[in-house]
C-alpha cells in the first residue's frame, strides 16, 4: 500500500551533500546539525544532474519520517 503525502504537508529544507551512496541515495547534512538519508527526485534524474559531495541541495522531507527525504533541486 502506497501512502501519498499532500504537497502542503511536505517540509522543504536546504542542506549540503555529505556522502554519496549507491542507487542515487545521498546523506545530506542540514544547517541545524541533523543528517538525512535522501534519494534523487524524478526531475533531478531526468535532468541528468550530477550530484557531488559538497553540493547545496533543496530537500523535501515528509512529516511521517523526518529522517528520509528527496532531493528536488540542486542550488548553484
Amino acid at each position: 500500500m502506497v501512502c501519498a503525502v499532500a504537497a502542503e504537508e511536505r517540509v522543504v529544507v536546504e542542506g549540503t551533500i555529505l556522502e554519496l551512496l549507491p542507487n542515487a541515495i545521498c546523506r545530506v547534512g542540514l544547517e541545524n546539525g541533523h543528517k538525512l538519508l535522501v534519494h534523487s527526485a524524478g526531475a533531478v534524474r531526468q535532468g541528468h544532474l550530477r550530484l557531488l559531495a559538497g553540493d547545496r541541495v533543496r530537500v523535501e522531507v515528509s512529516p511521517h519520517n523526518p529522517t528520509r527525504g528527496r532531493i528536488v533541486e540542486r542550488i548553484s
